[in-house]
């Protein structure tokens, strides 16, 4: 009987640890990556691309957590704008990656501030998986 009591609390805690959040949007997109010639995609690159420094047009050094911050469950700030940022996570955020579109629009537009050019497909389906993971 104690082996059984072990048994449920592991499956309970099993069950109440975060799991990854994909949603259509994200199964759709990663489909239209891989068609794109991407491979398997790998949340621990995608938290390397997340996490990598890069000298900015501006001289300065940015990355995603300039902005986001190192805690996705909380809200982030614009470095020059100081616009606040809601939560990446969408264990905290239940909007996030749910519009294909928005998520685009968004790689697009960080993508060309933070690394001066547009990610590869590669590079949006291992950042994407690393975000979903939070």
């Amino acid at each position: 009987m104690k082996n059984f009591y072990t048994l449920l609390v592991l499956v309970a805690a099993l069950l109440a640890a975060p799991m990854a959040s994909a949603t259509p949007a994200t199964d759709g997109l990663f489909a239209r990556y891989k068609s794109e010639g991407a491979s398997s995609f790998d949340a621990e690159r995608g938290k390397k691309d997340w996490t990598k420094e890069v000298k900015a047009g501006d001289g300065e050094q940015m990355s995603c957590t300039a902005c986001h911050g190192d805690d996705l469950s909380k809200a982030g700030k614009h470095k020059k704008t100081g616009k606040l940022i809601e939560p990446m996570a969408p264990s905290v955020n239940a909007e996030r990656f749910t519009d294909a579109k928005k998520i685009e629009k968004w790689f697009k537009r960080n993508c060309n501030d933070v690394w001066g050019r547009e990610c590869t497909a590669q590079e949006k389906g291992d950042i994407l998986k690393f975000l979903l993971s939070k």
